[in-house]
Protein backbone atom coordinates (compact mmCIF):
# COMPACT_ATOMS: atom_id res chain seq x y z
CA UNK A 1 0.00 0.00 0.00
CA UNK A 2 2.02 3.59 -0.48
CA UNK A 3 2.45 6.24 1.38
CA UNK A 4 -0.40 8.59 -0.38
CA UNK A 5 -3.43 6.10 0.77
CA UNK A 6 -2.52 6.81 4.46
CA UNK A 7 -2.39 10.78 4.06
CA UNK A 8 -5.98 11.76 4.19
CA UNK A 9 -6.92 8.94 6.99
CA UNK A 10 -7.58 9.54 10.28
CA UNK A 11 -7.95 7.15 12.41
CA UNK A 12 -8.42 6.66 16.07
CA UNK A 13 -5.09 6.76 17.68
CA UNK A 14 -6.21 4.87 21.08
CA UNK A 15 -7.85 1.48 19.64
CA UNK A 16 -6.58 -0.20 22.34
CA UNK A 17 -5.73 1.43 25.36
CA UNK A 18 -8.84 2.79 25.40
CA UNK A 19 -10.28 0.00 26.10
CA UNK A 20 -8.43 -0.51 29.24
CA UNK A 21 -8.09 2.96 30.63
CA UNK A 22 -11.04 5.08 29.61
CA UNK A 23 -14.65 5.09 31.24
CA UNK A 24 -15.40 4.84 35.49
CA UNK A 25 -15.28 1.20 34.95
CA UNK A 26 -11.80 1.45 34.06
CA UNK A 27 -10.52 3.49 37.64
CA UNK A 28 -8.73 0.32 38.80
CA UNK A 29 -6.80 -0.14 35.97
CA UNK A 30 -5.84 3.82 36.04
CA UNK A 31 -5.24 3.29 39.79
CA UNK A 32 -2.46 0.92 38.94
CA UNK A 33 -0.50 2.96 36.62
CA UNK A 34 -0.15 6.03 39.30
CA UNK A 35 2.56 4.64 41.39
CA UNK A 36 4.59 3.70 37.85
CA UNK A 37 4.73 7.19 37.50
CA UNK A 38 1.18 7.87 35.18
CA UNK A 39 -0.22 11.26 35.85
CA UNK A 40 -3.65 11.99 34.69
CA UNK A 41 -2.97 13.71 31.51
CA UNK A 42 -0.90 10.53 30.37
CA UNK A 43 -4.42 8.50 30.25
CA UNK A 44 -5.64 10.15 27.57
CA UNK A 45 -2.43 10.17 25.22
CA UNK A 46 -1.70 6.99 22.41
CA UNK A 47 -0.37 4.12 24.62
CA UNK A 48 2.97 3.12 23.33
CA UNK A 49 4.97 -0.05 24.72
CA UNK A 50 8.75 -0.05 24.68
CA UNK A 51 10.05 -3.56 24.17
CA UNK A 52 13.29 -4.03 25.87
CA UNK A 53 15.36 -6.52 25.43
CA UNK A 54 18.07 -5.28 27.49
CA UNK A 55 20.36 -8.36 29.85
CA UNK A 56 23.65 -8.15 31.38
CA UNK A 57 24.10 -12.15 30.02
CA UNK A 58 25.64 -10.72 26.82
CA UNK A 59 27.38 -7.49 25.23
CA UNK A 60 25.19 -7.55 22.59
CA UNK A 61 22.34 -6.52 24.65
CA UNK A 62 23.90 -4.55 27.96
CA UNK A 63 23.14 -1.16 26.81
CA UNK A 64 19.40 -1.72 25.25
CA UNK A 65 18.24 -0.11 28.90
CA UNK A 66 19.53 2.83 27.46
CA UNK A 67 18.46 2.48 24.39
CA UNK A 68 14.68 1.88 25.56
CA UNK A 69 14.81 4.96 27.90
CA UNK A 70 15.87 7.45 24.71
CA UNK A 71 12.84 5.47 22.83
CA UNK A 72 10.86 6.65 25.96
CA UNK A 73 11.71 9.86 25.14
CA UNK A 74 11.03 10.25 21.70
CA UNK A 75 7.41 8.41 22.20
CA UNK A 76 6.62 11.24 25.06
CA UNK A 77 8.08 14.06 23.33
CA UNK A 78 5.69 13.41 20.27
CA UNK A 79 2.61 13.34 22.02
CA UNK A 80 2.69 9.43 23.56
CA UNK A 81 2.95 8.16 26.84
CA UNK A 82 5.75 5.03 26.45
CA UNK A 83 5.98 2.08 29.05
CA UNK A 84 9.15 0.41 29.10
CA UNK A 85 8.91 -3.67 29.14
CA UNK A 86 11.65 -6.13 29.37
CA UNK A 87 11.70 -9.72 27.42
CA UNK A 88 14.79 -12.02 28.06
CA UNK A 89 17.67 -12.63 26.06
CA UNK A 90 19.98 -15.14 26.02
CA UNK A 91 24.01 -15.07 24.43
CA UNK A 92 24.79 -17.49 21.70
CA UNK A 93 28.40 -16.93 22.09
CA UNK A 94 28.30 -18.14 25.73
CA UNK A 95 26.16 -20.52 25.40
CA UNK A 96 27.87 -22.31 22.08
CA UNK A 97 28.76 -25.70 21.77
CA UNK A 98 26.86 -26.39 25.35
CA UNK A 99 24.10 -28.21 26.01
CA UNK A 100 22.25 -24.64 26.70
CA UNK A 101 22.90 -23.66 23.01
CA UNK A 102 20.10 -25.51 22.81
CA UNK A 103 17.63 -22.70 24.21
CA UNK A 104 18.63 -20.20 21.53
CA UNK A 105 16.54 -20.87 19.03
CA UNK A 106 13.94 -21.72 21.40
CA UNK A 107 14.49 -18.37 22.69
CA UNK A 108 12.85 -16.44 19.23
CA UNK A 109 10.01 -18.02 20.39
CA UNK A 110 9.95 -17.10 23.64
CA UNK A 111 10.73 -13.34 22.99
CA UNK A 112 8.15 -13.35 20.52
CA UNK A 113 5.69 -14.92 22.58
CA UNK A 114 6.09 -12.18 25.40
CA UNK A 115 6.20 -8.88 23.68
CA UNK A 116 2.85 -10.62 21.95
CA UNK A 117 1.95 -11.13 25.41
CA UNK A 118 2.59 -7.85 27.28
CA UNK A 119 1.48 -5.31 24.48
CA UNK A 120 -1.68 -7.49 24.22
CA UNK A 121 -2.68 -7.51 27.57
CA UNK A 122 -1.48 -3.59 28.43
CA UNK A 123 -3.20 -2.67 25.50
CA UNK A 124 -0.42 -0.73 24.08
CA UNK A 125 -1.66 1.13 20.48
CA UNK A 126 1.59 0.56 19.35
CA UNK A 127 5.33 -0.27 20.03
CA UNK A 128 8.90 0.27 19.78
CA UNK A 129 10.94 -3.03 19.73
CA UNK A 130 14.64 -3.19 20.74
CA UNK A 131 16.94 -5.87 19.81
CA UNK A 132 20.58 -6.47 19.95
CA UNK A 133 21.21 -10.43 19.16
CA UNK A 134 20.43 -12.79 16.70
CA UNK A 135 17.10 -14.41 18.16
CA UNK A 136 15.72 -11.38 19.46
CA UNK A 137 15.52 -9.18 16.49
CA UNK A 138 13.58 -11.90 14.22
CA UNK A 139 11.77 -12.49 17.50
CA UNK A 140 10.74 -8.50 17.24
CA UNK A 141 9.51 -8.80 14.12
CA UNK A 142 7.73 -11.99 14.47
CA UNK A 143 5.77 -9.95 17.38
CA UNK A 144 5.54 -6.87 15.30
CA UNK A 145 3.84 -9.36 12.33
CA UNK A 146 1.26 -10.97 15.02
CA UNK A 147 0.08 -7.77 16.91
CA UNK A 148 -0.15 -5.69 13.42
CA UNK A 149 0.03 -2.18 15.47
CA UNK A 150 1.87 0.49 14.08
CA UNK A 151 5.62 -0.14 15.47
CA UNK A 152 8.90 0.21 14.43
CA UNK A 153 12.10 -2.06 15.28
CA UNK A 154 15.70 -0.66 16.51
CA UNK A 155 18.64 -2.52 16.08
CA UNK A 156 20.93 -2.13 19.09
CA UNK A 157 23.91 -1.39 17.00
CA UNK A 158 27.20 -3.39 16.26
CA UNK A 159 30.07 -3.50 18.63
CA UNK A 160 33.35 -1.84 17.57
CA UNK A 161 36.58 -3.94 16.93
CA UNK A 162 39.09 -5.37 19.64
CA UNK A 163 42.48 -4.98 18.74
CA UNK A 164 45.55 -6.82 19.61
CA UNK A 165 49.15 -6.09 17.99
CA UNK A 166 47.14 -3.66 15.09
CA UNK A 167 44.83 -6.82 13.64
CA UNK A 168 41.12 -6.24 14.55
CA UNK A 169 39.67 -8.82 16.21
CA UNK A 170 36.09 -10.09 17.34
CA UNK A 171 34.49 -13.14 18.85
CA UNK A 172 35.02 -15.58 15.52
CA UNK A 173 38.61 -14.81 16.42
CA UNK A 174 38.31 -16.26 19.88
CA UNK A 175 36.39 -19.07 18.29
CA UNK A 176 39.45 -19.93 15.53
CA UNK A 177 42.05 -19.63 18.39
CA UNK A 178 40.79 -22.51 20.04
CA UNK A 179 41.51 -24.26 16.76
CA UNK A 180 44.77 -22.62 16.67
CA UNK A 181 45.73 -23.49 20.11
CA UNK A 182 45.18 -27.05 19.46
CA UNK A 183 46.82 -27.45 16.31
CA UNK A 184 49.45 -25.92 18.36
CA UNK A 185 49.91 -22.91 16.05
CA UNK A 186 49.74 -20.63 18.99
CA UNK A 187 50.60 -20.79 22.39
CA UNK A 188 48.48 -20.69 25.56
CA UNK A 189 49.02 -16.98 26.36
CA UNK A 190 48.56 -16.40 22.90
CA UNK A 191 45.05 -17.66 23.05
CA UNK A 192 44.34 -16.04 26.28
CA UNK A 193 45.59 -12.44 24.99
CA UNK A 194 42.74 -12.75 22.10
CA UNK A 195 40.61 -14.30 24.27
CA UNK A 196 41.10 -11.08 26.81
CA UNK A 197 40.31 -8.34 24.21
CA UNK A 198 38.39 -9.68 21.46
CA UNK A 199 35.38 -7.79 22.53
CA UNK A 200 36.12 -4.46 24.18
CA UNK A 201 32.38 -3.18 24.96
CA UNK A 202 28.56 -3.03 23.93
CA UNK A 203 27.28 -4.35 20.59
CA UNK A 204 26.18 -7.27 18.56
CA UNK A 205 29.13 -9.46 17.18
CA UNK A 206 31.08 -7.75 14.62
CA UNK A 207 31.07 -9.22 11.06
CA UNK A 208 28.39 -10.23 8.87
CA UNK A 209 27.09 -12.21 10.87
CA UNK A 210 23.49 -13.17 12.03
CA UNK A 211 23.15 -10.16 13.90
CA UNK A 212 24.11 -7.70 11.62
CA UNK A 213 22.49 -9.85 8.72
CA UNK A 214 19.22 -9.49 10.58
CA UNK A 215 19.35 -6.19 11.07
CA UNK A 216 19.89 -5.18 7.82
CA UNK A 217 17.60 -7.02 6.54
CA UNK A 218 14.88 -5.59 8.63
CA UNK A 219 15.96 -2.54 7.71
CA UNK A 220 15.28 -3.72 3.92
CA UNK A 221 11.78 -5.36 4.67
CA UNK A 222 11.16 -1.47 6.09
CA UNK A 223 10.34 -1.99 9.48
CA UNK A 224 13.20 0.22 10.71
CA UNK A 225 14.34 3.88 10.06
CA UNK A 226 17.13 4.51 7.17
CA UNK A 227 20.32 3.23 8.24
CA UNK A 228 19.04 2.12 11.95
CA UNK A 229 21.25 -0.73 11.01
CA UNK A 230 24.36 0.49 10.12
CA UNK A 231 25.57 2.25 13.22
CA UNK A 232 27.88 1.48 15.96
CA UNK A 233 25.93 0.51 19.49
CA UNK A 234 27.44 3.42 21.57
CA UNK A 235 27.10 6.62 19.41
CA UNK A 236 24.51 9.84 18.29
CA UNK A 237 23.49 8.18 15.63
CA UNK A 238 21.86 5.38 17.35
CA UNK A 239 20.82 7.90 20.36
CA UNK A 240 18.92 9.43 17.67
CA UNK A 241 17.99 6.35 16.33
CA UNK A 242 15.89 5.57 19.19
CA UNK A 243 13.85 8.88 19.66
CA UNK A 244 13.11 8.91 16.15
CA UNK A 245 11.83 5.18 16.23
CA UNK A 246 9.77 6.80 19.22
CA UNK A 247 8.06 9.21 17.04
CA UNK A 248 7.93 7.06 13.80
CA UNK A 249 5.37 5.34 15.73
CA UNK A 250 2.94 8.43 16.44
CA UNK A 251 3.16 8.97 13.13
CA UNK A 252 2.59 5.65 12.21
CA UNK A 253 -1.01 6.10 14.32
CA UNK A 254 -1.83 9.42 12.73
CA UNK A 255 -1.71 7.77 9.44
CA UNK A 256 -3.18 4.27 9.67
CA UNK A 257 0.14 2.41 9.02
CA UNK A 258 0.19 -0.71 10.48
CA UNK A 259 2.88 -3.28 9.99
CA UNK A 260 0.28 -5.80 7.61
CA UNK A 261 0.79 -2.01 5.78
CA UNK A 262 4.30 -2.89 4.98
CA UNK A 263 4.90 -6.79 5.22
CA UNK A 264 4.39 -8.36 1.75
CA UNK A 265 5.88 -10.54 -0.89
CA UNK A 266 8.08 -7.23 -2.29
CA UNK A 267 9.36 -6.84 1.29
CA UNK A 268 10.66 -9.93 1.94
CA UNK A 269 12.01 -10.19 -1.36
CA UNK A 270 14.10 -7.01 -0.59
CA UNK A 271 15.02 -8.37 2.31
CA UNK A 272 16.61 -11.49 1.03
CA UNK A 273 18.29 -9.72 -1.75
CA UNK A 274 20.48 -7.37 0.75
CA UNK A 275 21.27 -9.91 2.63
CA UNK A 276 22.62 -11.89 -0.41
CA UNK A 277 24.31 -8.76 -1.48
CA UNK A 278 25.97 -8.74 2.02
CA UNK A 279 26.73 -11.95 1.95
CA UNK A 280 25.02 -12.48 5.01
CA UNK A 281 24.24 -15.13 7.64
CA UNK A 282 22.10 -18.26 6.68
CA UNK A 283 20.09 -17.89 9.71
CA UNK A 284 18.99 -15.39 7.50
CA UNK A 285 16.47 -18.07 5.67
CA UNK A 286 15.19 -19.71 8.73
CA UNK A 287 14.55 -16.24 10.10
CA UNK A 288 12.89 -14.41 7.16
CA UNK A 289 10.53 -17.87 6.34
CA UNK A 290 9.29 -17.52 10.38
CA UNK A 291 8.47 -13.79 10.41
CA UNK A 292 6.76 -14.23 6.62
CA UNK A 293 5.06 -17.27 7.97
CA UNK A 294 3.49 -14.84 10.67
CA UNK A 295 2.63 -12.06 8.02
CA UNK A 296 0.52 -14.42 6.33
CA UNK A 297 3.07 -14.29 3.35
CA UNK A 298 3.76 -17.07 1.68
CA UNK A 299 7.34 -17.82 1.26
CA UNK A 300 9.44 -20.87 0.23
CA UNK A 301 13.38 -21.75 0.15
CA UNK A 302 13.08 -21.84 -3.37
CA UNK A 303 12.48 -18.28 -3.48
CA UNK A 304 15.76 -17.96 -2.34
CA UNK A 305 17.32 -19.52 -4.98
CA UNK A 306 15.30 -17.74 -7.65
CA UNK A 307 16.16 -14.93 -6.16
CA UNK A 308 19.94 -15.56 -5.30
CA UNK A 309 20.51 -16.52 -9.24
CA UNK A 310 20.15 -12.77 -10.59
CA UNK A 311 21.67 -11.02 -6.79
CA UNK A 312 25.26 -10.82 -6.59
CA UNK A 313 27.50 -10.55 -3.37
CA UNK A 314 28.61 -7.01 -2.82
CA UNK A 315 30.63 -6.95 0.42
CA UNK A 316 33.71 -8.33 1.69
CA UNK A 317 32.86 -8.50 5.06
CA UNK A 318 33.65 -11.13 7.56
CA UNK A 319 33.58 -14.20 7.95
CA UNK A 320 34.35 -14.78 4.13
CA UNK A 321 35.90 -10.76 3.76
CA UNK A 322 38.35 -8.86 5.21
CA UNK A 323 36.04 -6.01 6.44
CA UNK A 324 34.00 -5.40 10.05
CA UNK A 325 30.29 -3.74 9.99
CA UNK A 326 32.08 -0.91 11.93
CA UNK A 327 34.05 -0.25 9.07
CA UNK A 328 31.26 -0.25 6.98
CA UNK A 329 29.47 2.32 9.08
CA UNK A 330 32.25 4.55 8.36
CA UNK A 331 31.74 4.59 4.73
CA UNK A 332 28.00 5.21 4.87
CA UNK A 333 26.40 1.93 5.76
CA UNK A 334 23.69 0.17 3.94
CA UNK A 335 22.19 2.66 2.20
CA UNK A 336 24.06 3.67 -0.79
CA UNK A 337 24.44 0.02 -1.88
CA UNK A 338 20.79 0.02 -1.34
CA UNK A 339 20.61 2.77 -3.44
CA UNK A 340 22.26 1.27 -5.92
CA UNK A 341 20.79 -1.64 -6.29
CA UNK A 342 17.38 -0.61 -6.65
CA UNK A 343 18.61 1.87 -9.55
CA UNK A 344 20.06 -1.21 -10.94
CA UNK A 345 16.33 -2.59 -10.55
CA UNK A 346 17.25 -5.49 -7.94
CA UNK A 347 14.99 -3.82 -5.10
CA UNK A 348 11.25 -2.94 -5.51
CA UNK A 349 10.76 0.68 -4.68
CA UNK A 350 7.29 1.44 -4.41
CA UNK A 351 7.12 -0.78 -0.68
CA UNK A 352 6.14 1.24 1.87
CA UNK A 353 8.45 1.88 5.44
CA UNK A 354 7.40 2.30 8.90
CA UNK A 355 8.53 6.44 8.16
CA UNK A 356 5.19 6.85 6.07
CA UNK A 357 7.56 7.11 2.81
CA UNK A 358 8.27 4.32 0.54
CA UNK A 359 11.93 2.64 0.02
CA UNK A 360 12.63 4.80 -2.81
CA UNK A 361 11.96 7.91 -1.24
CA UNK A 362 13.99 6.71 2.03
CA UNK A 363 17.00 6.42 -0.33
CA UNK A 364 16.43 9.15 -2.48
CA UNK A 365 18.24 11.81 0.10
CA UNK A 366 21.45 9.54 0.57
CA UNK A 367 24.95 9.93 -1.24
CA UNK A 368 26.97 7.24 -2.83
CA UNK A 369 30.08 5.59 -1.04
CA UNK A 370 33.21 7.66 -1.29
CA UNK A 371 35.69 7.07 -3.92
CA UNK A 372 37.95 4.05 -3.46
CA UNK A 373 36.82 2.13 -0.97
CA UNK A 374 37.07 -1.26 -0.66
CA UNK A 375 33.92 -2.83 1.50
CA UNK A 376 30.91 -2.51 -1.18
CA UNK A 377 31.83 -3.84 -4.72
CA UNK A 378 29.87 -1.77 -7.69
CA UNK A 379 26.96 -4.46 -8.84
CA UNK A 380 28.49 -4.43 -12.37
CA UNK A 381 31.80 -5.93 -10.76
CA UNK A 382 30.30 -8.21 -8.18
CA UNK A 383 32.60 -10.34 -5.86
CA UNK A 384 30.31 -13.34 -6.93
CA UNK A 385 28.20 -13.17 -9.40
CA UNK A 386 24.87 -15.09 -7.69
CA UNK A 387 24.19 -15.45 -4.09
CA UNK A 388 26.47 -17.35 -1.49
CA UNK A 389 23.19 -18.88 -0.01
CA UNK A 390 23.00 -21.89 -2.13
CA UNK A 391 19.58 -24.22 -1.15
CA UNK A 392 20.87 -27.94 -1.74
CA UNK A 393 18.67 -31.09 -2.90
CA UNK A 394 19.12 -34.33 -3.66
CA UNK A 395 19.06 -38.28 -1.49
CA UNK A 396 20.82 -36.52 1.23
CA UNK A 397 18.64 -33.36 1.45
CA UNK A 398 14.95 -34.21 -0.13
CA UNK A 399 13.18 -31.16 2.08
CA UNK A 400 16.17 -29.03 1.34
CA UNK A 401 19.48 -27.99 3.07
CA UNK A 402 21.21 -25.05 2.88
CA UNK A 403 25.10 -23.98 2.18
CA UNK A 404 27.01 -20.88 2.52
CA UNK A 405 29.37 -20.70 -0.49
CA UNK A 406 31.65 -17.69 -0.48
CA UNK A 407 33.65 -18.89 -3.64
CA UNK A 408 36.68 -18.95 -1.66
CA UNK A 409 36.28 -22.93 -0.65
CA UNK A 410 35.06 -23.99 -3.85
CA UNK A 411 32.18 -24.93 -5.27
CA UNK A 412 32.17 -29.03 -5.22
CA UNK A 413 33.55 -30.79 -2.51
CA UNK A 414 33.76 -34.68 -2.51
CA UNK A 415 34.63 -36.89 0.51
CA UNK A 416 34.11 -39.37 3.41
CA UNK A 417 31.93 -39.11 5.56
CA UNK A 418 32.71 -39.71 9.46
CA UNK A 419 29.28 -39.73 11.86
CA UNK A 420 28.57 -38.00 14.81
CA UNK A 421 25.72 -38.29 16.96
CA UNK A 422 26.51 -35.12 18.86
CA UNK A 423 28.05 -31.55 18.35
CA UNK A 424 29.95 -32.47 21.16
CA UNK A 425 31.52 -35.61 20.11
CA UNK A 426 32.54 -34.33 16.69
CA UNK A 427 34.78 -30.95 18.38
CA UNK A 428 36.29 -33.99 20.45
CA UNK A 429 37.58 -35.15 17.07
CA UNK A 430 38.72 -32.33 16.09
CA UNK A 431 40.59 -30.93 18.51
CA UNK A 432 42.29 -34.26 18.83
CA UNK A 433 43.27 -33.61 15.26
CA UNK A 434 41.30 -36.89 14.13
CA UNK A 435 39.58 -35.30 11.52
CA UNK A 436 41.84 -35.56 7.86
CA UNK A 437 41.55 -33.55 4.76
CA UNK A 438 38.89 -35.40 3.13
CA UNK A 439 36.54 -36.07 5.46
CA UNK A 440 33.10 -34.97 5.45
CA UNK A 441 31.99 -34.23 9.28
CA UNK A 442 28.34 -35.38 9.72
CA UNK A 443 26.81 -33.78 13.28
CA UNK A 444 23.23 -35.58 13.41
CA UNK A 445 20.21 -35.44 15.73
CA UNK A 446 20.59 -31.94 16.12
CA UNK A 447 17.48 -30.46 14.30
CA UNK A 448 14.52 -28.37 15.68
CA UNK A 449 13.04 -31.55 16.74
CA UNK A 450 16.07 -34.03 17.98
CA UNK A 451 18.51 -31.52 19.27
CA UNK A 452 15.71 -30.43 20.34
CA UNK A 453 16.48 -26.56 19.22
CA UNK A 454 18.67 -26.98 16.43
CA UNK A 455 21.60 -25.54 18.08
CA UNK A 456 24.45 -23.60 15.98
CA UNK A 457 28.07 -25.32 14.73
CA UNK A 458 30.37 -21.99 15.45
CA UNK A 459 32.62 -24.31 17.76
CA UNK A 460 33.55 -27.18 15.14
CA UNK A 461 33.27 -24.88 12.12
CA UNK A 462 36.18 -22.32 13.56
CA UNK A 463 38.08 -25.51 15.09
CA UNK A 464 38.35 -26.74 11.70
CA UNK A 465 39.07 -23.10 10.30
CA UNK A 466 41.39 -23.12 13.08
CA UNK A 467 43.20 -26.28 12.15
CA UNK A 468 44.08 -24.96 8.51
CA UNK A 469 41.50 -27.62 6.92
CA UNK A 470 39.10 -24.84 5.73
CA UNK A 471 39.11 -25.99 2.41
CA UNK A 472 40.08 -29.71 2.95
CA UNK A 473 37.35 -30.31 5.31
CA UNK A 474 33.32 -30.34 5.28
CA UNK A 475 30.45 -30.26 7.57
CA UNK A 476 27.15 -30.73 7.38
CA UNK A 477 24.52 -31.46 9.48
CA UNK A 478 20.70 -30.72 10.42
CA UNK A 479 21.36 -28.51 13.31
CA UNK A 480 22.69 -24.88 11.64
CA UNK A 481 25.58 -22.15 12.17
CA UNK A 482 26.60 -19.47 13.26
CA UNK A 483 26.76 -16.17 11.00
CA UNK A 484 29.97 -16.14 11.62
CA UNK A 485 30.66 -19.53 10.30
CA UNK A 486 32.66 -19.67 7.27
CA UNK A 487 34.06 -23.07 4.87
CA UNK A 488 32.51 -25.84 3.31
CA UNK A 489 29.54 -25.86 5.50
CA UNK A 490 25.48 -27.05 4.90
CA UNK A 491 22.97 -27.46 7.68
CA UNK A 492 19.06 -26.88 7.99
CA UNK A 493 18.81 -30.27 6.22
CA UNK A 494 15.63 -31.40 5.57
CA UNK A 495 13.99 -33.95 6.68
CA UNK A 496 15.85 -34.15 9.91
CA UNK A 497 17.56 -36.89 11.18
CA UNK A 498 15.23 -37.37 14.13
CA UNK A 499 12.39 -37.52 11.74
CA UNK A 500 14.07 -40.09 9.61
CA UNK A 501 15.37 -38.35 7.00
CA UNK A 502 18.13 -40.23 5.13
CA UNK A 503 21.15 -37.96 7.33
CA UNK A 504 19.88 -41.00 10.04
CA UNK A 505 21.34 -43.55 7.72
CA UNK A 506 24.76 -42.12 6.67
CA UNK A 507 27.65 -44.23 7.64
CA UNK A 508 31.52 -43.12 8.31
CA UNK A 509 32.88 -44.39 5.17
CA UNK A 510 29.96 -43.78 2.85
CA UNK A 511 30.83 -41.09 -0.33
CA UNK A 512 29.41 -37.58 0.06
CA UNK A 513 29.17 -35.08 -2.71
CA UNK A 514 28.31 -31.66 -2.31
CA UNK A 515 27.83 -29.80 -5.52
CA UNK A 516 27.10 -25.90 -5.44
CA UNK A 517 26.95 -25.61 -9.00
CA UNK A 518 23.67 -28.63 -9.51
CA UNK A 519 22.84 -26.91 -6.02
CA UNK A 520 22.66 -31.11 -5.09
CA UNK A 521 23.98 -32.95 -1.53
CA UNK A 522 23.93 -36.38 -2.14
CA UNK A 523 24.89 -40.21 -1.14
CA UNK A 524 26.57 -42.17 -2.70
CA UNK A 525 24.03 -44.98 -2.20
CA UNK A 526 21.64 -46.31 -4.34
CA UNK A 527 17.49 -46.07 -3.59
CA UNK A 528 17.48 -49.54 -2.78
CA UNK A 529 20.34 -49.41 -0.25
CA UNK A 530 18.75 -45.80 1.55
CA UNK A 531 15.35 -47.41 1.63
CA UNK A 532 16.66 -51.25 3.13
CA UNK A 533 18.87 -48.28 6.08
CA UNK A 534 15.78 -46.63 6.50
CA UNK A 535 14.01 -49.90 7.02
CA UNK A 536 16.11 -50.73 9.71
CA UNK A 537 16.43 -47.41 11.41
CA UNK A 538 14.78 -46.90 14.57
CA UNK A 539 13.88 -43.11 16.01
CA UNK A 540 15.88 -42.68 18.85
CA UNK A 541 14.07 -41.68 22.65
CA UNK A 542 12.92 -38.08 22.71
CA UNK A 543 15.97 -36.09 25.25
CA UNK A 544 13.32 -33.89 27.08
CA UNK A 545 10.28 -35.21 28.81
CA UNK A 546 8.80 -31.68 30.42
CA UNK A 547 9.50 -28.03 30.20
CA UNK A 548 10.45 -25.50 27.59
CA UNK A 549 12.43 -27.86 24.85
CA UNK A 550 10.17 -30.76 25.11
CA UNK A 551 7.21 -28.22 24.60
CA UNK A 552 9.33 -26.84 21.54
CA UNK A 553 9.93 -30.42 20.36
CA UNK A 554 6.29 -30.93 20.31
CA UNK A 555 5.27 -28.08 17.85
CA UNK A 556 8.34 -26.99 15.96
CA UNK A 557 8.08 -27.75 12.20
CA UNK A 558 11.15 -28.34 9.54
CA UNK A 559 13.78 -25.94 9.45
CA UNK A 560 12.78 -25.33 5.79
CA UNK A 561 9.60 -23.87 6.78
CA UNK A 562 11.40 -21.90 9.24
CA UNK A 563 11.19 -23.70 12.64
CA UNK A 564 8.06 -22.44 13.72
CA UNK A 565 5.97 -23.21 16.78
CA UNK A 566 2.11 -22.50 15.81
CA UNK A 567 2.48 -23.43 12.32
CA UNK A 568 -0.50 -26.29 13.24
CA UNK A 569 -3.23 -24.05 14.76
Amino acid sequence: MSAKTHAKKKPNLRPHSSIVLDGAHRAPSRAMLYPVGFRESDFSKPQVGIASTWSMVTPCNMHIDELAREASIGVNAAGGKATIFNTITISDGISMGTEGMKYSLVSREVIADSIETVVGCQGFDGFVAIGGCDKNMPACCIAMARLDRPSVFVYGGTILPGCLNGRNLDVVSVFEAVGQEAAGKISPKEMHAVESCAIPGPGSCGGMYTANTMASAIEAMGLSLPNSSAQTAVSSQKVKDCRDAGAAVLNMLKRGIRPSDIFSREAMENAITVVIALGGSTNAVLHLLAIAHSANLKLTIDDFTRIGKRVPVLADLKPSGRYLMSQLVEIGGIVPMMKELLGAGLLHGDCLTVTGKTLRQNLAGFKRYPKNQQIIAPVKKPLKKESHLVILRGNLSPGGAVAKISGKEGTRFSGTARVFESEENAMKAILAGRIKAGDVIVIRYEGPRGGPGMREMLSPTSAVMGRGLGKEVALITDGRFSGGTHGFVVGHITPEAFDGGPLAIVESGDSIVIDAIKRTLSLSLTKKEIATRLKSWKQPKARYHRGVLAKYAASVTTASLGAVTDAGL
